[in-house]
């Protein structure tokens, strides 16, 4: 394995590792703050960007490169509300699509066409992704500082995350 593209890769492996873990703090927060279904929703969100970290790092060990186990940063632990939350999430995601877009142009650099062909899944994650992160933050920027808008959209938002994805 060329050793720019594998340096890349294990950089993403620690993206994708962030991102869960923030996630995971995001949760959290919802959590304590009382949006259970914003909760469940961030709960799932850091499962799979885990997921994305092991294909990963599976496939670096399957091409016979040398996976370096990241250490992370400590997650942002408390948001001041909803709206905040969901842009640090579409800001999270924006950030992980650079990160692969940038792969993507070394592993035609240095004529890597595997690993391209590899990371076109995560291509196709990330235009999903973050346009469910957009269309979450524009319903919120919808609601405002509605309270009963942010309960239903607490409520709702594993429904609208779920249109999202088959649309």
């Amino acid at each position: 394995m060329n050793s720019t593209i594998e340096t890349l890769l294990n950089s993403q492996i620690k993206y994708e590792a962030q991102a869960s873990m923030q996630y995971l703090a995001m949760a959290s927060w919802a959590d304590a703050t009382g949006y259970n279904g914003v909760a469940d929703f961030f709960y799932s969100q850091s499962e799979e960007e885990r997921v994305h970290m092991t294909k990963l790092v599976k496939f670096v060990n399957e091409r016979g490169g040398n996976v370096s186990i990241p250490k992370l940063d400590q997650p942002k632990p408390s948001y001041q509300g909803l709206n905040e939350l969901f842009e640090k999430f579409l800001e999270s995601e924006m950030f992980v699509t650079e990160q692969i877009n940038h792969v993507i142009y070394e592993c035609l650099q240095h004529k890597d066409y595997n690993v391209h062909n590899f990371m076109q899944w995560y291509v196709t994650e990330q235009l999903e992704e973050e346009a469910m992160a957009r269309t979450l933050l524009d319903k919120l920027n919808i609601i405002g500082n509605d309270k009963s808008g942010h309960y239903l959209f607490d409520r709702d938002i594993n429904t609208i995350a779920a249109n999202q994805d088959n649309a």
